[in-house]
């Protein structure tokens, strides 16, 4: 069977991960969004820890406090989305949670069209927080979602360093371990006993599935035959995709001021990407498993 192109991967990827948040969404009035962050976490760390299997001896020290600092950002990000997807439409939440790859996209640049691009999307998501209080968009739940973009952007410069000092999946193996701990308090208080209905866990699973194991295993694959200008462009269709999975599966209304804070984003998005240097441009090495 013929692999299908990396482009129709990658889409698909996208596509799990946000329809993912949404389904993650609707389990939310029964077990809170730290309940189901804990079981995110938790059984995909279980499935990737049984598949990868991965060892400790011989590591650095270097190696397992990167590795540890990684899975932290990941269960911090997760965790501030979730909470902010409980507060904000989740194409509100994952516009403004799309400053963070941004910012790492043209943090040390000097040139001038890079700051268009940054006023474009600042100014995409300040619509979002000075015009959007009558569509559920919340003080709070901006704020939220602000974290979770920081720790996106940690997470991209972390991966790098736990994906050179670890092979395969061990890394992101080891992070899901521990990303894990860190929300268990959340996942217990939120959680309480809910976290033991088997109509609970069964969501929980499709979470796991959706958002992190399915899109992570078609980046592999895509990644290996996509160059990092058409990962860029692909993902920034993230935003859009979210506000679509919003209305097909939350029911939520695409409002003008979305819609127009949605387009400056990706705008801003697709800009930085098409005027990137190619000189030095190294591969993408941003993974739908751990970002929503």
């Amino acid at each position: 069977m013929r692999t299908p192109p990396p482009q129709v991967l990658l889409l698909g990827s996208i596509v799990s991960v946000q329809f993912g948040s949404a389904f993650a969404a609707k389990l939310f009035p029964q077990a809170g969004p730290g309940g189901i962050v804990f079981l995110r976490l938790g059984l995909s760390a279980a499935m990737l820890l049984a598949i990868s299997r991965p060892s400790l001896r011989g590591r650095s020290r270097a190696d397992l406090v990167a590795a540890v600092a990684f899975g932290l950002i990941l269960g911090g990000m997760n965790w501030s989305f979730y909470e902010a997807l409980d507060r904000l439409p989740l194409g509100v939440a994952v516009t403004i949670e799309f400053l963070g790859p941004l910012a790492v996209a043209v943090a040390g640049s000097r040139r001038v069209l890079d700051l268009l691009w940054v006023v474009l999307a600042g100014g995409g998501v300040a619509l979002l927080a000075l015009r959007g209080g009558h569509h559920g968009v919340t003080a709070l739940g901006v704020l939220l979602a602000l974290i979770a973009g920081a720790c996106w952007a940690a997470y991209i410069l972390l991966s790098k360093r736990v994906g050179a000092s670890f092979p395969a999946l061990d890394g992101l193996a080891i992070a899901l371990g521990v990303g894990t701990l860190l929300v268990v308090p959340a996942g217990v208080i939120e959680g309480g006993s809910a976290l033991g209905r088997p109509s609970i866990l069964a969501g929980g699973l499709a979470v796991a599935l959706l958002s992190s194991l399915i899109p992570y295993s078609l980046e592999i694959i895509a990644l290996r035959r996509l160059s990092a200008s058409a990962f860029g462009l692909l993902m920034s269709l993230e935003p859009a995709c979210a506000a679509l999975a919003g209305v097909l599966v939350l029911g939520q209304a695409l409002s003008g001021i979305l819609l127009l804070a949605v387009a400056m984003v990706v705008a801003a998005s697709v800009g930085t990407t098409v005027t990137m240097p190619r000189a030095g441009m190294e591969p993408a090495n941003v993974t739908a498993a751990g970002p929503q």
